[in-house]
């Protein structure tokens, strides 16, 4: 069997060549307008991150982690950043290549894993932003400890998280289906399931593991905001599914 993350990177790069909202880039107007100050980017499906969650734009270096597809990235690099995106989806890099191409601007690339050791020296980022992703791996607390160790003092961790609510519905958002934790690894007919369904392999995480991970990496938590699925019956009754974190390496 193909290792999980090498099977949900075919998904994402599937979902791309299908429009895909998470893959779509930002238009050459949006670009523009950031360069004047006017933009917003996002963490969770449909509330904009503040602006005051972040450093000084100017000459800061951010990763992308698991941000391809050409929306925050060049954002950041209007606002006259150094980005950096690792993505394990080749279309996903591929979509920030084509706007760097477009707005004539310089950005690295990395395909990458990252469950994986991240390929970055100790304390080189300013900032890391990382929109919900890590609900396509199964530990989490690695990718909090890789953050914590490619930050500078001082830096921020932006995060985008799910809190599990949508794993346990049915895709009418009405029944209850699925036990807690969803973990298709640990289910062999939940994991043909996804295939099958066309989820990809993905996995529910704890508070005490997105939240209490960031903790034991070594965070320290400043803010927090919920956010629902942007559409659907657990949206019109304003669930909250997602939550953002903003948290900061001392």
């Amino acid at each position: 069997m193909d290792k999980y993350t090498d099977v949900n990177s075919k998904f994402f790069d599937k979902w791309i060549d299908e429009g895909w909202e998470w893959g779509q880039p930002i238009s050459h107007e949006a670009f523009e307008k950031a360069k004047k100050g006017d933009w917003f980017v996002l963490l969770t499906p449909t509330k904009a991150v503040p602006k005051e969650w972040f450093c000084e734009m100017k000459n800061a270096k951010i990763l992308g982690l698991a941000s391809g597809g050409g929306q925050q990235m060049p954002i950041f690099t209007a606002l006259g950043a150094n980005c950096i995106v690792l993505d394990y989806s080749e279309k996903q890099l591929i979509s920030e290549m084509k706007v760097s191409k477009r707005e004539n601007y310089e950005i690295k690339a990395v395909k990458a894993d990252m469950t994986k050791t991240l390929p970055f020296e100790d304390e080189y980022f300013d900032l890391i932003f990382h929109p919900v992703s890590n609900c396509y791996i199964e530990d989490v607390l690695p990718v909090w400890k890789e953050c914590y160790r490619v930050l500078k003092k001082d830096g921020i961790l932006l995060a985008g998280l799910d809190n599990g609510i949508n794993f346990i519905f049915d895709d009418d958002e009405i029944t209850l289906v699925h036990k807690l934790p969803f973990n298709p690894l640990k289910d062999e007919q939940l994991y043909e399931f996804s295939i099958k369904n066309d989820w990809g392999i993905q996995f529910s995480h704890s508070i005490e593991e997105q939240i209490g991970g960031q903790l034991k990496a070594g965070f320290i938590l400043t803010d927090i905001y919920e956010d629902t699925n942007g559409s659907g019956r657990l949206h019109e009754l304003n669930a909250p599914t997602f939550f953002a974190t903003r948290a900061i390496k001392k």
